[in-house]
């Protein structure tokens, strides 16, 4: 499992960076947002998608946790889930623009410019999101 943890605060003020620490890391790049809690049955059906998603393309995959878990408490669920990509400790709604996600699992696609393109609500399958994905890229 890879984990994202936002301790650049510091590092950012003394470097002077002006990338917000609330941006979603990737840019550049197409990326999947995923949603999950540990009591939601559905995100546990589609975690071993996004594994595979995750591991077998070049679009980067994210988790963010519902409840807001960080730290030991974070990485404790993510393992019971069997989460191997990156989570995200903050969640990165705010600078995608968009308002907490109401029923899980939700999904996000976020384009190489930052713009979510799609929520998709509902469990989702590798092929599913490719889908999706080479729906925006092929033309």
């Amino acid at each position: 499992m890879k984990i994202l943890i936002p301790i650049v605060f510091a590092a950012q003020w003394l470097q002077g960076c002006t990338q917000p620490v609330d941006e979603l890391p990737g840019a550049g790049q197409w990326r999947v947002i995923n949603y999950w809690a540990i009591w939601c049955t559905p995100c546990r059906e589609e975690i071993p998608e996004l594994n595979a998603l995750d591991n077998s393309t070049e679009l980067m995959v994210f988790a963010v946790n519902y409840d807001g878990q960080n730290g030991e408490a974070l990485q404790s669920q993510a393992a019971e889930m069997g989460i191997t990509f990156t989570l995200l400790e903050q969640d990165p709604g705010a600078a995608l623009s968009i308002e907490r996600p109401r029923v899980l699992p939700t999904t996000l696609l976020v384009n190489p410019e930052g713009a979510v393109t799609d929520t998709l609500v509902g469990p989702q399958t590798q092929e599913s999101l490719l889908d999706v994905w080479r729906g925006h890229t092929a033309r």
